[in-house]
């Protein structure tokens, strides 16, 4: 069986995910939490960056 890469317990299927610029292969419950996590860093990025009333791409 493959092992997850986040807990590193067997599980029945990998999903590869991209974390920080880099694929990596999770089980269903880290695959989710990656990408909520993933998420929320870009949400409070955003926020802080109309804070600092940055007009610049990204």
């Amino acid at each position: 069986m493959p092992v997850c890469k986040g807990c590193g317990e067997e599980a029945d299927a990998l999903v590869a995910v991209k974390v920080d610029g880099r694929a990596k292969k999770l089980c269903e419950d880290c695959a989710d939490r990656a990408r909520e996590a993933s998420e929320i860093a870009e949400q409070s990025e955003s926020a802080v960056q109309q804070m600092m009333g940055f007009r610049g791409r990204r």
